[in-house]
């Protein structure tokens, strides 16, 4: 078996032509016209609904997905998968800086675990901007891991506004399992 693996269908239950896919995919669209339904064999995989990772996105770990459109009843708010990009297993620790303002600017505070509310935790009203040292987390626009999110992988993050409509996040949450 392989460390990272999905396929996808371009109809629900697993029907009709499909796409195998063990690594990123920047592009979809060549491979097939839409998306309803997946599987997740081994791994986790960050979903994307336009090319180049971009637009919304939706984290999925292993098991059966069998209607992408009854989806957005846990979640996912978009119909159609365009990109997808696996993601590594972490191990160690984690660490991230958050910062209430674009450019690391305003209040700032060093997160080593999940928060459900950065309002209540850290008396910030805002994250609009972060710096991910260790680990890989999943960012989400309300509190209590709800709404949009987006996947934060090691790096410098000046500003949300930049990579999705979504300018500011109000929880997040490590990625630590190996699904």
């Amino acid at each position: 078996m392989f460390l990272f693996q999905i396929t996808f269908y371009e109809e629900k239950n697993f029907q009709g032509r499909s796409y195998e896919c063990m690594s990123d995919c920047s592009d979809m669209s060549s491979y097939m016209s839409r998306c309803q339904s997946c599987r997740v064999e081994s791994g986790c995989f960050m979903l994307y609904e336009k090319n180049n990772y971009m637009g919304q996105q939706f984290f999925m770990r292993r098991g059966e997905y069998n209607d992408m459109h009854r989806m957005q009843s846990i979640g996912m708010m978009f119909d159609n998968i365009r990109s997808c990009r696996m993601i590594p297993f972490h191990r160690g620790q984690f660490r991230m800086k958050i910062y209430e303002r674009e450019n690391f600017g305003g209040q700032f505070n060093e997160m080593m675990d999940d928060c459900d509310n950065i309002q209540d935790r850290y008396r910030m009203s805002d994250c609009q901007s972060c710096h991910v040292m260790d680990g890989h987390w999943l960012m989400y626009e309300q509190p209590h891991y709800k709404g949009r999110m987006m996947y934060m992988r090691p790096g410098e993050y000046r500003s949300f506004r930049d990579m999705m409509s979504c300018q500011r996040f109000m929880s997040m949450r490590r990625i630590t399992d190996m699904c």
